[in-house]
């Protein structure tokens, strides 16, 4: 039996943020052992809720419960770019996967901040 696939997967920003965790989890591979319950595990537990929050405000079917969810989103992928920046101040990412991981950052941002918009529009326009 094949498994229906769950209609958050379509959102363009919970693929990106998909892919920004992922890339996270790779980039942090490198990092020292001595890192696993600290930054590392940080770093990881905040890319994965940006994603996560995205499907569960999603699936919770309203705007309001949906925006706190974005929200938190947002507040996850903030405290991914902080992470970011400490792993690459420490020399634990290299310049490269430091540029693709802001970069992916600011696309996920961008894309969360236009649909809390467009939600928070939409909300307005009911009577």
């Amino acid at each position: 039996m094949q498994s229906v696939p769950k209609a958050f997967r379509k959102l363009i920003v919970w693929q990106r943020a998909h892919e920004f965790a992922l890339m996270i989890y790779k980039a942090s591979e490198k990092y020292p052992k001595h890192e696993l319950f600290g930054l590392t595990s940080q770093m990881r537990r905040a890319a994965v809720s940006v994603g996560a929050n995205i499907a569960e405000g999603y699936a919770l079917g309203t705007a309001p419960n949906y925006l706190r969810h974005l929200n938190i989103s947002i507040g996850s992928l903030a405290e991914s770019e902080s992470h970011i920046e400490i792993a690459h101040d420490l020399e634990y990412l290299s310049d490269i996967d430091y540029e693709k991981l802001t970069e992916k950052a600011r696309e996920v941002g961008y894309l969360l901040s236009r649909l809390k918009t467009s939600i928070e529009n939409n909300t307005r326009k009911k009577p």
